[in-house]
């Protein structure tokens, strides 16, 4: 646009008055816009699985890496608009556990390998793959629970957590600190409730004889019980090595549910040691609906998302071993739900 210099005077006022006036009415769209935005977004029901991150254990730690990236985005997805499946059954766990099509549910099951036996009559129940042997990630931190135990170390000692301990292939860096001191029931329950691997690590390492006797009781425990398809390498569940089949892991249920101090520490919902708090990572744990004996997750990228436990239902005890999980986070839990529905729909109408 070309302006003569003698109507420039004029010209300039005019100009930017038009200009202006183009500014306020893109900035007046955009106002009103967002304020429909806002109105709309109100007026939908939050869906209670938003609320999935106070179960989380980013909670007591947010600067971890999986809290910032994909994590968080799903939450944010799942507030506004479509409501896919749930990252955990946050909403289901409040509602009540019958169904009406017991199919459906099945037909919805994330794990590739499934099994849920009566402990005290051996009647399997769900049956999925049962005998496929495969990674078990930090399930694995039962079978060093179990062996710790026997073993009758003073629970009481302390413990100075090692650099080596903390040293691991994990995604998730350890909370622990070289120097950290501990008692080796402390070390125990943060093995147990928030899944530490360096506490795991720690207890193999003052294991009399070392790491390397304490992954040998390990494997001479599972052969006592008839874990015939399990091995393990170390203790924290990190390598591949430490593997089993669903069918052994309802025997590891079996074994473990007689300890009571395992039973203890894997039934709180949180721990506070070294000045901070531990959350369980079985979100389950403490619902009212139920009433779980023993439990462990594992997560590993070649396990995929697991959960076994020993629950009772009505005057029933369950082992549920649910491995391979996929999906979002959360899979496990929401099979977890479905199996329940379908068993208290089948005992109801016995």
């Amino acid at each position: 646009m070309h302006i003569a210099s003698n109507a420039l005077p004029w010209a300039l006022p005019a100009y930017r008055g038009a200009v202006v006036a183009l500014i306020l009415r893109q900035i007046s769209m955009s106002l009103l816009l967002a304020a429909l935005w806002a109105a709309a977004a109100a007026s939908l029901p939050a869906p209670a699985h938003a609320q999935v991150a106070n179960f989380h254990p980013c909670n007591s730690q947010p600067s971890l890496p999986m809290c910032l990236h994909g994590y968080g985005k799903r939450i944010a997805v799942q507030r506004w608009g479509a409501q896919p499946e749930p990252l955990d059954p946050d909403a289901a766990l409040n509602a009540p556990l019958v169904t009406r099509d017991p199919a459906k549910e099945i037909g919805k099951l994330k794990s590739t390998t499934i099994l849920v036996q009566d402990m005290d009559t051996s009647e399997v129940l769900f049956a999925r793959n049962e005998g496929a042997v495969r990674p078990i990630a930090s399930i694995t931190k039962l079978m060093a629970a179990l062996t710790l135990v026997k073993a009758g170390l003073p629970m009481d000692e302390i413990i100075t957590i090692d650099a080596s301990d903390t040293r691991s292939s994990s995604e998730l860096p350890s909370r622990l600190t070289a120097g950290t001191k501990l008692s080796r029931a402390d070390l125990l329950r943060l093995a147990l409730v928030p899944s530490e691997n360096s506490a795991a690590q720690a207890l193999g390492r003052t294991y009399t004889g070392g790491t390397a006797a304490f992954v040998a009781a390990m494997n001479a425990e599972a052969r006592a019980l008839g874990m015939t398809d399990s091995s393990f390498a170390e203790p924290s569940g990190l390598s591949n090595e430490n593997q089993s089949s669903a069918r052994d892991l309802v025997k590891l249920l079996e074994a473990i549910s007689t300890q009571p101090l395992i039973r203890q520490y894997t039934g709180e919902t949180s721990y506070q040691a070294a000045g901070q708090t531990f959350r369980n990572t079985n979100i389950l744990v403490g619902r009212p609906q139920w009433d779980i004996l023993v439990s462990k997750t594992g997560t590993t990228r070649e396990a995929g998302d697991c959960l076994v436990m020993a629950v009772k239902v009505g005057q029933r005890n369950l082992a549920m071993v649910l491995l391979n999980a996929q999906g979002t986070n959360g899979s496990r839990f929401g099979d977890a739900v479905r199996l329940r529905r379908v068993l208290d729909s089948r005992f109801a109408s016995r």
